[in-house]
């Protein structure tokens, strides 16, 4: 009997726990739901024309380097640097880290850009690995390859910084494409804010399955990978959902590697990146909100959800594991790194809400779901005075999954519409009433990997297979 009793104080405890866990994520995920509609109401009534016309008179004093990092991407690079090339801005360079890649990377841009080795001094600002050459393209003036030995993502940003001779650099991976106006856009805030506006991160959307020429999205697609479909759905809700709402209160802790802008200037004063940690975007931006808080400088950083940066997302769970466990991990890190903000009031709404949130929310949220998912199948098996219970943490998961990336699709398709078949949306839609069941419960196992790596002081940033973008 007295078994019987502290088995059920047990359950009653645990499922309390869980229950006020996901009513708390919920709530704090419908609240960024209201803010990101609100926001996106108003961006809709703006002239975003005429806005366009005016940012492009005023970027003359904004000059951007457009920095890519490469390591063994020979097979989308090319498609990369064309799309930098069309871009809508007066004056950038487009700066390609060949990061001793073992493939054709280097070789493939000195051919097809006809690459010519000059001699430039380098500053060096922040540390990186050894330069081994520098090329400037024949074909078009502003286009530059630095060689240098392998050291990783952060490690080839910096030098890429270095060898930089603007004040404002651009970062995109090497298997993204960016559309005519990204630029421009993501400049938006830091031109309107006269330098107030630091860094600006946009949205990043998956070019899986989309007709793609000459680096250029010509229509864009939702393929029919049930892998690739539910990561479509996941960015729209990161995107269009968390860092509207967090951005609108200088709360954001992450603005995409794929596509972001910084200030030089601020970012050499807090030590570039990070070549420590695998999430050297995160971490970044993290230190730079500690670097403002610390010194009382009035500087934000921005989310912006109309420029689009396209990127090849992974086609298989294997690959798809890899990615995941590598930002649970970096987001881990990232967050260790920077743990004396935790709740210290002396970093105000930084320390007080958005590091609280991401620890939480983003980074626990793992081990609360995987609680969860057991709780409900062992609740259903044993039945009786359970069953109850099982049933409302099964609608509360339906609710956090299913219900609000639903929502955050219908708001994508509603100020936006990147994808603009009908068709496609009701794809996205069907798709997403299947995520509780299985996607979601992987998303747990391969976050959760992301702990077991970084305990183990594991810092392998892992291999993603590359098919290419161009169709």
């Amino acid at each position: 009997m007295n078994t019987d009793k502290v088995f059920y104080w047990f359950n009653e405890v645990f499922f309390s726990l869980i229950f006020l866990y996901m009513i708390i994520v919920i709530t704090v995920y419908s609240l960024m739901l209201i803010f990101a509609f609100f926001q996106l109401k108003k961006d809709r009534k703006l002239d975003k024309l005429l806005l366009d016309r005016v940012n492009l008179k005023a970027v003359y004093s904004k000059p951007v380097s457009i920095i890519v990092p490469a390591y063994n991407e020979e097979i989308g690079i090319i498609n990369t640097i064309q799309s930098l090339i069309t871009l809508e801005y007066p004056q950038y360079e487009i700066i390609v880290v060949n990061d001793g890649s073992k493939d054709e990377t280097l070789q493939t841009v000195i051919d097809v850009f006809k690459m010519e080795p000059i001699f430039q001094t380098v500053q060096q600002q922040l540390p990186a690995k050894e330069i081994r050459g520098i090329y400037r393209s024949t074909l078009h003036f502003n286009i530059v390859l630095v060689d240098k030995e392998n050291g990783g993502k952060a490690d080839a940003l910096n030098a890429g910084i270095n060898v930089s001779q603007y004040p404002y650099f651009c970062s995109i991976d090497g298997d993204s494409i960016l559309s005519s106006k990204s630029l421009l856009k993501v400049m938006k805030p830091i031109i309107a804010s006269n330098g107030r506006v630091i860094a600006a991160g946009g949205s990043v959307r998956i070019a899986n399955g989309s007709d793609i020429q000459s680096g250029s999205v010509l229509k864009s697609v939702v393929p029919n990978n049930p892998v690739v479909i539910m990561q479509i759905i996941e960015y729209l809700r990161a995107f269009y959902m968390g860092r509207i709402a967090l951005s609108r209160f200088n709360l954001l802790l992450i603005i995409s590697g794929a596509f972001s802008v910084f200030s030089k200037e601020y970012t050499v004063k807090v030590g570039g990146y990070n070549k420590n940690t695998i999430g050297e975007d995160m971490e970044l931006v993290v230190r730079m909100h500690s670097y403002l808080l610390r010194h009382n400088i009035q500087k934000t950083i921005e989310f912006i959800p109309d420029p689009v940066c396209w990127t090849e997302a992974p086609n298989n769970l294997k690959d798809l594991k890899t990615q995941r466990r590598r930002w649970h991990q970096g987001l881990l890190s990232s967050l260790t790194l920077n743990r004396g903000m935790l709740l210290n009031p002396k970093y105000k709404r930084i320390g007080l809400i958005s590091v609280p949130y991401f620890v939480f929310i983003e980074l626990i949220g793992p081990i609360i779901e995987l609680l969860g998912y057991l709780y409900v199948i062992l609740s259903f098996t044993v039945g009786d005075i359970y069953l109850e219970s099982a049933v409302t943490l099964f609608v509360l998961f339906l609710i956090y999954s299913t219900v609000i990336s639903m929502f955050s699709i219908l708001l994508e398709a509603w100020s936006m519409s990147t994808y603009p078949r009908i068709r496609d949306t009701l794809k996205l839609l069907l798709y997403s009433l299947s995520e509780v069941f299985w996607f979601r419960p992987l998303m747990v196992i391969f976050r959760l990997q992301g702990f077991w790596y970084f305990i183990r002081g594991k810092n392998d940033w892992g291999s993603l297979k590359r098919s290419g973008l161009q169709k």
